[in-house]
């Protein structure tokens, strides 16, 4: 799974994605240096029977070094490598193909 959470109101997709990532890994975003890369739907990874819709981003790289709340552990996917099981179906569906290139965003 992603970093990430619903927008408090008002919010924006960017304001909600940077705050969610300081809370839970400690890591400050830079919001200019977000670049949208789709909104996606898959079946949520915890709850069966419903479904999530990520609009997610990527950032130039960050230093992570141990996640801060609500993310039991931290574990990096080499894009080139298969992927392990118990990945969340929107990482695995959607955001990891699109970033090796082997899917185009929606």
């Amino acid at each position: 799974m992603l970093p990430g959470g619903k927008p408090d109101t008002g919010e924006t997709a960017v304001q909600t994605a940077v705050r969610e990532v300081h809370e839970e890994l400690s890591v400050h975003l830079e919001a200019a240096a977000l670049r949208p890369l789709g909104v996606f739907r898959a079946a949520a990874a915890n709850e069966p029977g419903f479904e999530v819709e990520s609009t997610v981003f990527e950032h130039p790289p960050v230093s992570v070094s141990q996640p801060a709340a609500e993310i039991e552990e931290l574990r990096w996917q080499p894009l080139d490598e298969p992927y392990p099981a118990d990945l969340a179906p929107l990482l695995a569906e959607h955001v990891l193909p699109v970033l090796s290139g082997n899917r185009p965003p929606r």
